[in-house]
């Protein structure tokens, strides 16, 4: 077994279920452009290595977390642009998440923590957005013309110590409307045809602040459930979760999730 230290991005699209369940051919059609057209030459560009693709995600190695960084942000905002002109609701957006970590190696293909922590980062970022570690960010920060935002530490599911984590300021803002760090999309999106709604993330009510890996698991599943009712839309816990923490109007919230509805809560446990 061979084990090294690498720099690794994963990626996944926003929305991708809903985005084939309403139109799959043209889905794919645009997810291939995106790759050969962008993510492809970005990647070879700066050195690093596609490990595989997975339907709607990317897993790529790098030798240089400031490769790696350099790449995601390349990619973002080049997504902006290319996003110009294209419905709201058909927009591809992406999410990536960097940790700098020991990996294994077997054949073309690499496992272990370093991946595991690389994967739960893309999913706390925002769509649009880059979320790095703090490993990543220690090697990285001052060789890069870039602003990072400390998030703090973040509980992962499957990982044991929360992962330090940081947001990559990116010029265009990180959000799909270009609208920056927990402001949600700046464009009101257009109300899907079925009944639309945004689960919020709920608040924490335990005496214990590290309950909030709780609430956040509630509101998750929540969502999770109400995404198998094909006569409901149910906006992904990305775009929600950007709210996590603000004090909100909810028919402001309504707007630019572009749904009709808003769920709210909170989560008290005890013994």
């Amino acid at each position: 077994m061979q084990r090294r230290l690498a720099a690794i991005l994963a990626a996944d699209v926003v929305g991708y279920s809903r985005l084939m369940d309403e139109d799959e051919a043209g889905t794919l059609a645009a997810l291939k452009e995106h790759r050969s057209a962008l993510i492809d030459p970005a990647v070879a560009r700066h050195n690093g290595r596609m490990v595989k693709l997975m339907g709607d995600g990317a897993l790529v190695e790098f030798a240089s977390v400031v490769d790696a960084i350099t790449c995601a942000a390349e990619i973002q905002e080049a997504m902006i642009g290319r996003n110009e002109g294209v419905a709201e609701a058909r927009r591809i957006i992406f999410r990536i998440g960097i940790n700098l970590g020991d990996v294994i190696v077997e054949g073309d293909d690499i496992y272990g923590g370093g991946v595991n922590v690389a994967s739960r980062l893309e999913g706390l970022a925002e769509p649009g957005g880059v979320c790095i570690s703090g490993t990543a960010y220690d090697t990285a920060h001052d060789k890069l013309d870039l602003a990072f935002e400390d998030l703090g530490e973040q509980r992962v599911k499957n990982i044991d110590q929360p992962v330090r984590t940081y947001r990559v300021v990116l010029d265009g803002g990180s959000g799909p409307g270009g609208s920056g760090a927990g402001a949600g999309p700046s464009v009101a999106l257009e109300l899907p045809d079925k009944p639309s709604l945004a689960v919020l993330p709920f608040a924490n009510m335990s005496a214990e602040p590290d309950q909030d890996f709780f609430a956040d698991g509630i509101s998750e599943d929540i969502i999770t459930k109400i995404s198998k009712f094909h006569s409901l839309f149910v906006i992904a816990r990305n775009s929600s979760f950007a709210f996590k923490g603000q004090s909100v109007d909810v028919k402001e919230v309504s707007a630019k999730l572009g749904v009709r509805y808003i769920v709210e809560g909170s989560v008290r446990r005890a013994g």
